[in-house]
């Protein structure tokens, strides 16, 4: 790490079809080995089919999904004197929007592979998430 200056947020490029950010982040969550087509066909063949399930936007049904899994609330170790104790702290936009990717993502990936193809396991937890939260 550099200790002069902080290094420089890269801009990331909206995705071709949406024209989103946050789901282009999400797409190259989901990109292993640098395959970025293999991501996008993934994410879009999600995107349809929970389209077809839910008849409405679904660039919308994913981004309530991610404000449903967001976390508010994070503890973070503090130390003081002795002990050392857990303390509540509020995560940062980010953060949040980062925890939120990387969890869908590990529980779609737990789903065993033979079960659906990898498109159908995205939706498939993302449509549950915005139904319990409603």
């Amino acid at each position: 790490m550099s200790r002069r200056h902080r290094a420089q947020k890269r801009d990331i490029i909206p995705d071709p079809k949406f024209g989103d950010v946050v789901l282009t982040k999400f797409m190259n969550s989901i990109m292993l080995d640098g395959k970025k087509s293999a991501a996008e066909k993934i994410v879009y063949g999600a995107l349809d089919q929970m389209e077809a399930k839910a008849k409405s936007d679904p660039v919308a049904i994913f981004h309530t999904a991610l404000e449903n899994v967001m976390p508010s609330v994070e503890v973070r170790s503090r130390r003081v004197g002795g002990a050392t104790y857990q303390v509540p702290v509020d995560v940062r936009t980010e953060r949040k929007q980062a925890l939120a990717i990387r969890w869908i993502i590990t529980a779609a990936r737990s789903v065993t592979k033979t079960q659906w193809s990898s498109g159908s396991r995205v939706s498939c937890w993302m449509l549950p998430i915005i139904v319990v939260q409603q």
